[in-house]
């Protein structure tokens, strides 16, 4: 009994101290980073960079979140977005005049430039257009104050991602920049291009959603269910990356009886997603021998299950030989799948990316 109470009060000993090492060290690491940002602002406000813009002020730190370029003719605001933007792990540049923007975009790669709207010379509305006419990669954002806030909006019609109104805090700035970033990640990943991957032996499969896994030896139904024929002379049935990914997360699986026979053609199993169920019909005709209730159990599974382990349910076929010619397998397959993600971007672009997800899937199966 005693032996016990000790075994388990070093046990409780180790995992306290181990909570506190692991506390105190991101502690250090917090405060090792916030001095290298000090160090960096202190420095980029000394670093004379005027060959590039005579008003520039550039402070860079490692592995920014973003670039962040900055234009205001009051100094007020510039100090602003630099000390709030380099301690939240930005690199920026800051800039008092418009005309100074133009230089910079053609020298630099910025994700945002941030500029205020009234100001002499070149105002916001100015800066808009010119950046998203020299530089449509870049997102812009305004800077305006409650009496203009009518021109701030008219320059989002111009290319502008969105304005900000001032005066704000720092948290509010911070808050703001976040949330732009996310709505730009967000963007730049829905016009990736997917890339199809044939499995050989020995290639891993990719956990990409921009990468279609389409493994060597697997056959594919126009309705996007994969068949793979066992050496017991079983085929078991699968869902395909390509609706695994658009997906991304499933609420419900609804799988068919063993024993149940099934015509090609008819549903063998279904998605819910939301309000929305989606019916997979059956590649081939057979008895159901097996099925995969771990997708009833654990829906959630079925976007991040290796592909081979992704598969619903095995059939005893009894038509094989005359069913196999309507799918498709190898290279073959490579080509109809690069003619479906071309619809489904062509159904996502006609649509300003807004089309519900349950649409696009209708349209693909």
């Amino acid at each position: 009994m005693v032996v016990a109470l000790i075994v388990v009060t070093t046990i409780i000993v180790f995992i306290l101290v181990d909570i506190v090492l692991r506390v105190l060290l991101k502690k250090v690491r917090e405060a090792r980073t916030q001095k290298e940002r000090e160090h960096a602002l202190d420095m980029g406000l000394k670093l004379d960079v005027s060959e590039e813009a005579r008003t520039l002020k550039r402070v860079e730190v490692d592995n920014p979140k973003a670039r962040i370029l900055a234009v205001d003719d009051e100094k007020i605001i510039l100090d602003s977005f630099r000390k709030t933007l380099v301690f939240a792990g930005y690199s920026i540049d800051t800039v008092e005049k418009g005309s100074e923007v133009l230089g910079l975009i053609r020298m630099n790669d910025y994700d945002f430039v941030f500029t205020d709207l009234k100001m002499p010379e070149m105002d916001g509305v100015e800066v808009t257009k010119a950046v998203k006419h020299l530089r449509p990669d870049i997102d812009v954002i305004v800077v305006t104050g409650y009496a203009s806030i009518e021109t701030a909006v008219e320059t989002v019609g111009f290319g502008a991602m969105d304005y900000v109104q001032k005066p704000f805090t720092e948290d509010e700035l911070l808050g703001f920049v976040n949330t732009a970033l996310i709505k730009r990640q967000d963007r730049l990943e829905k016009q990736m291009s997917h890339r199809i991957r044939l499995l050989k032996p020995g290639t891993s499969e990719s956990k990409s959603k921009f990468d279609l896994n389409v493994p060597a030896g697997v056959f594919v139904s126009p309705h996007h269910a994969w068949a793979k024929i066992e050496l017991n002379g079983t085929v078991r049935v699968g869902l395909d990356d390509l609706i695994r990914k658009i997906f991304e997360k499933i609420d419900h699986v609804g799988l068919p009886e063993t024993g149940q026979r099934i015509d090609k053609g008819e549903t063998l199993f279904s998605l819910k997603y939301g309000d929305y169920s989606l019916e997979i019909p059956a590649p081939i005709s057979g008895k159901v021998t097996s099925v995969n209730s771990e997708h009833a159990e654990h829906p959630e599974w079925l976007a991040i299950k290796p592909f081979e382990l992704s598969w619903m349910c095995g059939i005893e076929p009894s038509n094989l030989a005359g069913e196999l010619p309507g799918l498709r397998i190898g290279v073959d397959s490579i080509d109809w799948y690069q003619k479906e993600i071309d619809r489904y971007r062509e159904l996502n672009d006609a649509n300003a990316g807004s089309i519900p997800i349950e649409s696009l899937v209708r349209h693909l199966c």
